[in-house]
């Protein structure tokens, strides 16, 4: 299983792991990391014909078995899907995914103006609201692919 996590560590202590759209349970018979993977053993998935039939499945937990995040951290997958206006009210697009650069993450939004790129640093990001799914940001010069911005 690839790791997507910054906790693999903590795999061990779930005793179900929800694999797919349908987040379907399984419970978890073990685990051990080999080359920067997790190689886990599900109930009910005893040979190599059971495992492929669950190969490309994401894997999840329970919001509430996640570690709990300092305030104005938040996972990946809560702000994928989240709208984007600009300050002065644009509609921008959508959150399609999240990218790690190493100095820090940065939003891919797609939307009228095609592919955007937004910086995950407060000058760019003015506000975040999870619930009511929406981020209000500064275009910084060349955001666009222009530059104009603010």
């Amino acid at each position: 299983m690839e790791l997507l996590t910054d906790y693999p560590e903590r795999l061990a202590l779930h005793a179900v792991l929800y694999l797919g759209r349908e987040a379907r349970p399984y419970p978890l018979e073990g685990v051990r990391f080999h080359k920067g993977a997790a190689l886990i053993k599900l109930a009910g998935c005893d040979d190599r014909n059971a495992a492929e039939e669950l190969r490309g499945q994401q894997v999840q937990i329970p919001i509430e078995e996640a570690v709990p995040l300092e305030d104005g951290e938040y996972y990946h997958f809560q702000v994928v899907g989240v709208d984007v206006v600009s300050e002065e009210g644009e509609q921008i697009g959508r959150v399609v995914e999240v990218m790690e650069t190493g100095a820090n993450d940065v939003y891919v939004v797609h939307g009228p103006r095609g592919e955007v790129l937004i910086p995950a640093i407060a000058e760019a990001v003015q506000e975040l609201d999870l619930n009511a799914r929406r981020m209000v940001v500064r275009l910084l010069p060349g955001l666009l692919g222009d530059e104009e911005g603010a």
